[in-house]
């Protein structure tokens, strides 16, 4: 956890509550942190999911890895501890848009569960919902999108998760995706229902 560093700040409330918000939305609205390996589907998961709320006229936004790393991040490499401080950031700033009453889709490795688990602890009750998209290293591998896991055999890239860096699964997922054996349709589709089913699409 990162230390406070400066001082004679205070917290002020808001005079709009996050409830108003989202009375105003129509909706809830809460974190889908979409973890897994690199090549499992995850951003592409994202963004299906992130079509099919929007045309039910939900308010959503994606927050991708890579993007984020281009901006925000763009000081931090792929150690652990600029992962852990990757995660962190992204952590924060999502749960403002959640606060905003917007469902904010994060799409990120995050390999290391206690940092994801140390997002879910600064939301509130059912505002942090862990999706693992289940892909296998095999299936990884095959896919290799950016040629990531061939520069990684090779040597060319060190600390790659799932290689010579751990991948950490979820304990207790709110939603875990094949992602061996099903479609990105389906896969979105499942996300999608569970947000139903348990009622965060409506108010």
């Amino acid at each position: 956890m990162t230390d406070q560093k400066a001082t004679n700040v205070t917290w002020h409330d808001h005079t709009v509550t996050k409830v108003e918000r989202r009375k105003l939305m129509g909706h809830k609205s809460a974190i889908l942190w979409f973890t897994g390996l690199s090549g499992a589907g995850k951003s592409t998961v994202a963004n299906t999911v992130d079509h099919l709320m929007h045309e039910k006229g939900i308010h959503t936004y994606v927050l991708d890895g890579d993007n984020v790393r281009m901006g925000l991040n763009k000081n931090l490499g792929f150690s652990a501890d600029d992962r852990t401080e990757n995660i962190r950031r992204i952590g924060e700033v999502a749960k403002l848009f959640s606060d905003a009453g917007i469902f904010v889709l994060t799409a990120f490795i995050s390999p290391y569960r206690a940092d994801r688990d140390r997002v879910r602890e600064i939301m509130g009750e059912g505002e942090f919902i862990e999706v693992y998209v289940n892909a296998s290293l095999a299936t990884c591998e095959e896919r290799d999108p950016k040629g990531l896991y061939k520069k990684a055999r090779a040597g060319e890239i060190k600390g790659f998760t799932g290689i010579d860096d751990p991948y950490e699964e979820p304990a207790k997922a709110e939603i875990t995706l094949d992602a061996d054996t099903k479609s990105i349709d389906e896969l979105a589709q499942e996300v999608v229902a569970y947000l139903d089913a348990n009622g965060y699409l409506s108010a």
